[in-house]
């Protein structure tokens, strides 16, 4: 790297885009992963979900399609469960769950057309520099949580719903929310994962615009 390009990176300008284009990367891996349905269908065979839970594919299938909707923002305004009954303490956690995923849809609205337009417009001023900083943010960050889930999961698991609730309503009792039988822990890891690689694969998009871009600046120089 060029000291002209290495003095670049670092100016406040590539930074400030660079990381609200880190947050647009990540709104959008979340939105996708919510709604990626494939996952869940892969891990009810895979995680043999029938077995563990008691209840067959279809009543599986049916009451997760029910939950995802209810998170979504065109999905209904109260959760019904067509096979599980549900606590009032499942549905006061389940409408803090909704929340929060709204939270990041409706923040994806802004961000993600916005880190759509900062790299469309990166590009055309061939700033290379900035590439560099956008493929190291979000790689930095996968790095510190794709380490620590690998380290231990559970820690993970349960430290997030400390930071993101204030009540222990997660903790779900199979009798009175059954629904949690179908929701195991590790597919909410195959969830973490998902997310991650899709940063990363964003992560390693803007490392190949970074090396393209420096070598279009390098032959236009000679």
């Amino acid at each position: 790297m060029s000291p002209q390009i290495r003095r670049s990176v670092f100016s406040w300008k590539n930074l400030v885009a660079a990381f609200l284009c880190t947050l647009g990367i990540f709104s959008m891996a979340i939105v996708f992963t919510l709604h990626f349905r494939p996952l869940y269908y892969f891990d009810i065979d895979h995680l043999d979900i029938p077995a563990t839970s008691g209840y067959s594919e279809e009543v599986i299938r049916r009451n997760y399609d029910e939950l995802i909707d209810y998170n979504s923002i065109s999905g209904p305004s109260r959760l019904t469960f067509s096979d599980f009954m549900m606590s009032e303490e499942g549905e006061i956690h389940f409408e803090e769950v909704k929340r929060i995923f709204l939270n990041i849809e409706y923040a994806s609205f802004v961000l993600v057309p916005l880190t759509l337009l900062l790299t469309a417009w990166q590009i055309r001023k061939k700033n290379a520099p900035f590439f560099a900083v956008l493929s190291a943010f979000p790689t930095f960050l996968v790095l510190i949580v794709g380490s620590l889930v690998a380290l231990n999961w559970d820690f993970c698991f349960v430290l997030f719903h400390k930071i993101l609730f204030r009540n222990d309503y997660w903790i779900f009792d199979p009798a009175c929310d059954p629904v949690i039988t179908i929701l195991p822990d590790a597919y909410f890891l195959h969830a973490a994962a998902l997310i991650l690689l899709c940063v990363l694969a964003a992560s390693l998009f803007s490392l190949l615009l970074f090396r393209l871009l420096r070598r279009k600046i390098s032959n236009s120089a000679k």
